[in-house]
């Protein structure tokens, strides 16, 4: 990534100002320098905590806009995908009880064999701790876990409220989550994957590495040598960081068991394998209506009716690589796409519950 200079003396003008205000306590302009001389995602995520803080104090004027400022500039410098990942990072990082989390698993639509197990996990995993604590030997299993179903099925939702269960039980020490994908393991010079590999694992210590479609990163088979590589430093990493990292690979069951029949050695390292079964009828119209209510829609019961019938013929046509949520989610997208086209022909004012209404009309009759 070219730096750009005239963002980087902004930053550390902002950070000078800011430390001046405060005093000499403030060590504002030396993370701004420790990210400007790369070591980055460390001193980010002290910055913006800090940041944080400072913001809620308030205790001098015009804070709140150098705050801003110095965002503002920070994601311009690094760029959004960036910045916003590690504010993700920094929330996941954040303490919230077990009880809490195993709410957020319960609220989740249908997937109860899937809830049972993670459930079983955390309570098998107390007690292996509990032995340590007395003296006595625990499991030699790793934490390391395959996601098995086709996409839709909240995978990566729950992939994430694991790595923050583990945190609060204990298990991990950051419980953050980071999300890969074969371009995030795979270089494009040689001898440089194994170098990108271990930059991703160092990033994701303490928490979940979930890594979408792991049978892409051999996806040409013996040919791939990148690919290769990639694998061999993931399967090191496994073992190395096994006591504080847990890597969640994931993606179709058919092509998962392919992956591990062809990597016997990666095979070994994962004790735990979920499956992440189709949602039934009535757990998708389930679904339909949380993502109405997250987005202040409501579906009228005729509307509900013609979504529920659309639903079935897609479940009576389904193939074997069913989308399932991502299905609904794109249903929804035209729903309301439809909805807006309807109102905007009105020519009197629409009132509130009209802009939040779906109606039987606003559903794709012939889909």
């Amino acid at each position: 990534m070219m730096i750009s200079e005239h963002y980087k003396q902004q930053l550390i003008k902002e950070a000078k100002q800011i430390d001046v205000s405060l005093g000499k306590a403030s060590e504002f302009e030396k993370l701004v320098q420790e990210i400007t001389d790369g070591q980055m995602d460390k001193a980010i995520l002290e910055l913006i905590k800090n940041l944080g803080i400072l913001t809620k104090k308030q205790s001098l004027p015009g804070m709140e806009k150098k705050q801003e400022k110095i965002i503002e500039i920070l994601y311009k410098y690094l760029g959004s995908s960036k910045v916003d990942g590690l504010f993700q990072e920094l929330k996941e990082s954040s303490n919230v009880s077990l009880d809490e989390l195993l709410n957020q698993l319960d609220e989740l639509v249908g997937l109860e064999n899937v809830k049972q197990q993670v459930r079983d996990l955390i309570v098998y995993n107390q007690i292996q701790q509990l032995r340590v604590e007395n003296g006595l030997k625990k499991s030699d299993k790793t934490l390391h876990m395959a996601f098995l179903g086709n996409p839709g099925t909240a995978k990566t939702t729950v992939a994430r409220i694991v790595g923050r269960m583990y945190k609060a039980i204990g298990l991990l020490s950051k419980g953050h989550f980071i999300e890969a994908s074969r371009t995030d393991l795979i270089a494009e010079y040689q001898g440089q994957t194994a170098i990108k590999v271990k930059r991703l694992i160092n990033r994701a210590k303490g928490g979940v590495l979930f890594i979408d479609e792991a049978y892409s990163i051999t996806e040409n088979d013996q040919s791939d040598s990148y690919g290769r590589e990639s694998l061999t430093e993931l399967t090191k990493a496994l073992e190395d960081y096994r006591d504080d990292l847990v890597v969640i690979v994931a993606g179709y069951t058919s092509l998962m068991d392919q992956f591990f029949e062809s990597n016997p050695g990666l095979n070994s390292r994962f004790n735990t394998f979920i499956s992440f079964n189709d949602y039934s009828l009535d757990e998708l119209v389930r679904i339909f209506h949380y993502i109405c209510n997250r987005n202040d829609y409501v579906a009228e019961d005729k509307a509900t009716e013609a979504v529920r019938d659309l639903l079935q013929k897609k479940l009576n046509e389904k193939e074997e690589y069913f989308s399932n949520g991502r299905l609904v989610r794109n249903l929804f997208d035209t729903i309301t796409l439809n909805q807006s086209k309807r109102l905007s022909k009105l020519k009197e004012h629409i009132p509130k519950e009209s802009l939040m209404l779906i109606t039987n009309e606003d559903v794709p009759q012939n889909d």
